[in-house]
């Protein structure tokens, strides 16, 4: 089934977490992440950091938790059998450390088609808050539907 482009423009439930440095740690090294500013809080503060920093595609994960975090995709009558994903991108506009709470704010702001509607893609940009409201940073991420019934 080919996506709407009327979903351009949703914005989905935001989702708001309190960063922990021992879901920190084991995403670090989840990813083979070896320095170990990202590991061990001795070296963070001896590198000037006030806590254990995110490493770099942590903020990434925070869309994972809910209950069902990709009903929203079930929802614009997505097969999640049918589902890649295509690219990740992030803007840091600051660095975020253990126990910051950070809220993401995602929205979909792109639908568009190739090879005759065979793939649909699907582009979502989040952004990321601390509990002030400043911006922490903004991510993109660009999803790819297989629609098997299309002629290419």
């Amino acid at each position: 089934m080919a996506l709407d482009p009327g979903v351009i423009g949703t914005e989905l439930p935001p989702i708001t977490m309190t960063l922990d440095a021992g879901r920190l740690r084991f995403f670090a090294k989840a990813i083979g992440e070896t320095n170990p500013v990202f590991t061990d809080e001795r070296a963070a503060a001896a590198a000037g950091h006030r806590a254990l920093p995110a490493p770099p595609t942590f903020l990434f994960a925070i869309e994972l938790e809910q209950p069902d975090p990709f009903g929203w995709l079930a929802g614009l009558g997505v097969d999640l059998r049918r589902i890649l994903h295509g690219e990740q991108h992030f803007i840091y506009h600051a660095t975020a450390y253990a126990g910051d709470t950070l809220t993401a704010s995602p929205r979909i702001t792109d639908v568009y088609s190739k090879k005759g509607g065979a793939l649909d893609f699907l582009v979502r940009q989040t952004a990321v808050t601390r509990i002030d409201g400043s911006l922490l940073a903004d991510l993109r991420s660009v999803l790819v539907v297989r629609n098997p019934g299309a002629s290419q």
